[in-house]
């Protein structure tokens, strides 16, 4: 009797260690079920991060009208600076995700700095659709530089007469549908630059061109809080003949020189494929605060 109590004993001890493995077993599952459950949320809050984004890109959520799909042929052609269309939004395809499920830190830059692109090449082609439209294309040019997007318009055709700083009536339409798409782009901060040709000007309200230059770009920007840009986003700078675009040598050059720049600025940096190269710094600035 004792022996068949000892050979039971001895069988229980032996099988004991399957009591440990059946444990083990359950935690490691157990684990791994937790593991996939992180998972899922992760990457459920991105793909609704994702859905936030296309809407916040599409024109259902943002301000806007038809101003750009209107006709005309000169810049005398008569409309009322309405609500201008929004971009059409392009999203890119989803990155891929990190090993946790998330986007690393230069995952989520790179996504930005894609998403305002896309925004500014939107931008772009609504203003020039807007400028081919009404036959401003030799006075108003358009380009995506690492600074932003910048909106170059020449002083003499549209905006101010020879040697002054009022706003000319026939810049209205097209100052108004620009400012709507300002306000599109609600949170990059906008700097409007004034330069002139190489010609000195002396007179009591201009001794320089560089109080011609500032006070142009000053009466942009005042014409630009007038139909509601934010003045937090808004900056003014004179720069007088500096960085010139063309040869002063003739009158034609000195026409191109004669501009006012307005440039909406990056906040999530370029994209890298985007071009070096950049603007060279002004003088003579005068900042809304």
């Amino acid at each position: 009797m004792a022996r068949r109590n000892a050979h039971a004993g001895a069988h229980e001890s032996e099988e004991r260690w399957l009591l440990t493995y059946a444990d083990m077993i359950t935690l490691l599952m157990a684990l791994f079920m937790v593991l996939f459950s992180i998972s899922s949320v992760n990457i459920s809050k991105y793909q609704t991060l994702q859905e936030a984004l296309k809407a916040a890109f599409s024109g259902s959520v943002l301000p806007g009208g038809t101003s750009f799909e209107q006709t005309g042929n000169s810049p005398s052609s008569s409309h009322s600076p309405a609500t201008a269309a929004e971009p059409t939004a392009i999203v890119p395809s989803t990155p891929t995700l990190g090993t946790n499920g998330q986007l690393n830190s230069s995952q989520q830059a790179a996504l930005a700095a894609q998403h305002q692109q896309y925004q500014f090449e939107a931008l772009k082609a609504q203003i020039d659709k807007y400028v081919a439209t009404h036959g401003l294309s030799g006075s108003v040019k358009t380009s995506i530089d690492p600074n932003g997007l910048q909106i170059r318009i020449l002083s003499d055709r549209v905006l101010f007469a020879s040697g002054q700083a009022n706003l000319q009536p026939a810049a209205a339409p097209l100052l108004s549908d620009i400012a709507t798409l300002l306000r599109v782009v609600s949170k990059n901060p906008i700097v409007i630059q004034g330069y002139t040709d190489s010609i000195p000007t002396n007179s009591a309200r201009f001794p320089s061109n560089w109080y011609l230059s500032t006070d142009r770009a000053n009466a942009v920007l005042q014409f630009l809080l007038g139909r509601g840009v934010n003045p937090q986003r808004l900056g003014a700078e004179g720069y007088a003949s500096l960085h010139p675009v063309a040869s002063n040598a003739t009158a034609a050059g000195r026409a191109q020189n004669r501009r006012v720049v307005i440039g909406i600025q990056r906040t999530a940096g370029a994209p890298q494929t985007q071009s070096t190269t950049t603007i060279q710094p002004g003088v003579a600035a005068a900042n809304v605060p």
